[in-house]
């Protein structure tokens, strides 16, 4: 998947591969917006709404979409109904390692269970206040008594970027000696930075076998490196990174996938097949779901992501949006915005005075621009920059500045 020289981002490429990691390889995605997501302050989903959801996210793309039986009665009824859709991504049922959690996945028909159990020693000693040894019999316990039942399995190391290195591996490789599909290396409170994520993922890469199970990585944004730390891990070797959509999660939530999804598609060239023209729409869906709007600043789905504003960005866009623009915005389902004030200089008063058809020289620029400089009311007017549009502003020739010497 190679990019022409004559691509905009094509030297940003060459800089981020580096002959390293092939571009090919594929990156899967899980979304938890069902699950992780249900668990942001504020965030609460009707049943009627988890189904649509997980249409959505079906249609969008995604490989897996976990969701939570164990919860309430609710969201036992809704992974049921889920379940039956007979959709293409697998319906992941996310449960503690208890054996009666999983008896509650197995009556809502999963084929998929995911269990989790905390790991490091502060988990072990004060949210289970059992031992080292305790712990790993009950998961191990937990996971024999899912393949007995004939079922797919993720086992989550719960906090394992804060876990003794030894114990971690050891808990790895007993789940991969019982043939567990999937385990979860979670940066449970968001204390890695990418280099550190990288290191822990390959650690337990290389001391496992994966053409048997393989890694999820599950890296939370207290400190915003989730999608950093996230993707530093699918480079170490794991070949499958979770979101939510716009982000939501326990605390500050885990990585957006609008932006999971835009990074794996543009920039690591992985082949997903994602309907990325849905992200906006998915974007407002939760919004308008959970009465939360969403930050204007918010990466590819945020009103904010294509606006552009200072007077050589305005007059660079005009000519060739890729100038400031890495990913076009009717792609992601996004709209570009220019926006006019005392920022906009006489490039973007020679654009403004053609859409209201007036005369635009040189002259008439200049006092418009100075105009709008010492009104002070910062911006003043915002307008959807479309194809017709664009095309209008072009070819009624306003005065031709050099942008350099705005």
């Amino acid at each position: 998947m190679s990019l022409k020289s004559d691509d905009p981002n094509y030297y940003a490429h060459k800089y981020n591969w580096n002959g390293e990691n092939g571009q090919s390889r594929r990156i899967k995605i899980l979304d938890s917006t069902l699950r992780e997501g249900e668990q942001h302050p504020g965030v609460s989903f009707t049943i009627k709404q988890r189904i649509q959801i997980a249409w959505m996210l079906d249609s969008f793309g995604v490989d897996q979409i976990e969701i939570s039986p164990v919860v309430s009665p609710d969201h036992a009824e809704a992974t049921k109904t889920i379940i039956k859709q007979g959709l293409r991504a697998d319906i992941v049922a996310h449960t503690r390692a208890i054996k009666s959690d999983v008896d509650i996945a197995i009556d809502c028909g999963a084929t998929w269970v995911a269990t989790y159990m905390g790991i490091s020693d502060i988990h072990i000693s004060a949210k289970l206040k059992i031992t080292r040894e305790e712990a790993k019999i009950r998961a191990l316990e937990v996971a024999d008594y899912i393949k007995a039942h004939g079922l797919k399995s993720r086992f989550t190391m719960e906090d394992a970027s804060r876990t003794d290195p030894a114990f971690l591996i050891e808990m790895c490789k007993e789940m991969n000696n019982r043939g567990i599909e999937k385990i979860s290396i979670p940066d449970t409170v968001g204390i890695m930075r990418p280099r550190g994520m990288y290191n822990l993922v390959k650690m337990v890469h290389d001391n496992i076998d994966t053409s048997k199970t393989s890694l999820d990585v599950h890296c939370h944004n207290d400190v915003g490196l989730a999608l950093a730390n996230a993707l530093a891990g699918c480079e170490a070797g794991a070949d499958q990174l979770h979101t939510t959509i716009d982000g939501f999660g326990e605390r500050t939530g885990i990585p957006s996938l609008a932006e999971a999804a835009v990074a794996l598609t543009l920039i690591y060239r992985s082949s997903n097949d994602l309907r990325l023209h849905m992200l906006k729409d998915l974007s407002r869906t939760i919004a308008e779901y959970v009465s939360m709007p969403v930050p204007e600043s918010k990466p590819i789905v945020g009103d904010s992501a294509y606006k552009h504003k200072a007077g050589t960005h305005l007059a660079a866009i005009l000519r060739n949006p890729a100038a400031y623009e890495i990913i076009e915005p009717k792609i992601v389902g996004n709209r570009r915005k220019i926006v006019f004030g005392e920022l906009a200089g006489k490039n973007g008063a020679a654009y403004l005075l053609s859409l209201l058809g007036l005369e635009t020289g040189k002259h008439e620029a200049e006092t418009l621009a100075r105009g709008l400089k010492e009104l002070r009311m910062g911006d003043i007017l915002e307008l959807y920059l479309d194809d017709r549009l664009e095309r209008k502003i072009l070819n009624d020739a306003p005065v031709k500045l050099n942008p350099a010497k705005e």
